[in-house]
């Protein structure tokens, strides 16, 4: 698949993001927007992503695995009772997920555009 298909499969993607980092989520912002998605939902703690996961029209889910201190794993159940996708995001890459979530896709922080494209692609893929 070209870098254009695999940007054309994206397009329209409504996607919920978690993340309790500002610049961080500022830049995740960005590049899904780069990749013709759309921001269904963006919070930055537990109390919000709990309230949103329960209402949010998003086809995938992108979670920091800590907001602010607090596991994102309660949001996750939330997202996967719905049938939402989920792809975590942790600076501590497959470590950062508690047994329970291992078989989950994650993602580890930093990363650049085309690993988060492929990752957003092969949660989807595996998802369906």
């Amino acid at each position: 698949m070209t870098t254009a298909e695999a940007e054309r499969s994206l397009t329209g993607l409504r996607v919920f993001l978690a993340e309790d980092e500002f610049p961080v989520l500022q830049l995740i912002e960005d590049m899904i927007e780069e990749l013709g998605c759309r921001i269904a939902d963006s919070v930055t703690n537990i109390s919000a992503a709990l309230e949103a996961a329960e209402t949010t029209d998003a086809d995938i889910a992108i979670l920091d695995v800590n907001l602010r201190g607090q596991n994102a794993f309660p949001v996750a159940a939330i997202l996967k009772r719905r049938g939402i996708p989920i792809l975590f995001s942790t600076g501590y890459g497959p470590a950062g997920l508690d047994a329970e979530w291992k078989d989950f896709d994650v993602i580890q922080k930093p990363f650049p555009l085309d690993i988060f494209r492929s990752a957003i692609e092969r949660t989807m893929r595996e998802r369906r």
